[in-house]
């Protein structure tokens, strides 16, 4: 398919779309908690889901690995396998939110930084929208998950069907003996 063709096509358009608006989300969430992994160890401990020992691990290496979920995202490598990641991860994130909220804990949910106990009121009215937005971006992961082919990305280039390897060599082949 050429360039114009696939250009044309809303689902490529929607595709990275999905795909920039996840990634750099997780970026962002990560870089804004790896420059400060004391709070987010604290952000992580608050939603005493995890041991503390647990939860320690947690937040230091959840910044790094949606900083680099984020980076493969952007560039479009391993676009299939890292929305579902995604898509994993903010499920992971609407539980804890979720069973925060129904165990009557008040956090900032410690997404873009340092968390920790906020009013039960100010809980209350961000609980809902924290949980919509994870949706939201869980729905970016799990359209990267459907879509065939990705669309202006790097596994587009580097990863191509082996039937079009098989059938530019063939033609390279066809030239030669001519």
């Amino acid at each position: 398919m050429s360039f114009s063709t696939d250009s044309h096509n809303w689902r490529n358009w929607v595709s990275v779309a999905a795909r920039l608006i996840l990634g750099i989300v997780l970026i962002w969430a990560g870089a804004s908690k790896a420059t400060n992994l004391a709070g987010s160890v604290q952000a992580t401990s608050a939603y005493q889901i995890l041991p503390y020992d647990l939860a320690k691990v947690v937040g230091q290496t959840l910044p790094f690995i949606e900083i680099g979920v984020g980076i493969l995202l952007v560039i479009g490598l391993f676009t299939r396998i890292m929305g579902v990641v995604g898509a994993l991860m903010m499920l992971a994130f609407v539980i804890a939110i979720s069973s925060v909220w129904a165990r009557g804990i008040s956090i900032d949910c410690g997404c873009f930084g340092e968390g920790g106990a906020i009013s039960a009121a100010e809980a209350i009215s961000k609980y809902p929208w924290e949980i919509l937005r994870d949706v939201g971006l869980m729905a970016c992961g799990i359209w990267l998950v459907v879509i065939k082919k990705p669309f202006l990305a790097a596994d587009t280039w580097l990863f191509r069907p082996v039937e079009e390897i098989l059938a530019q060599a063939d033609q390279k082949t066809t030239k030669k003996k001519r």
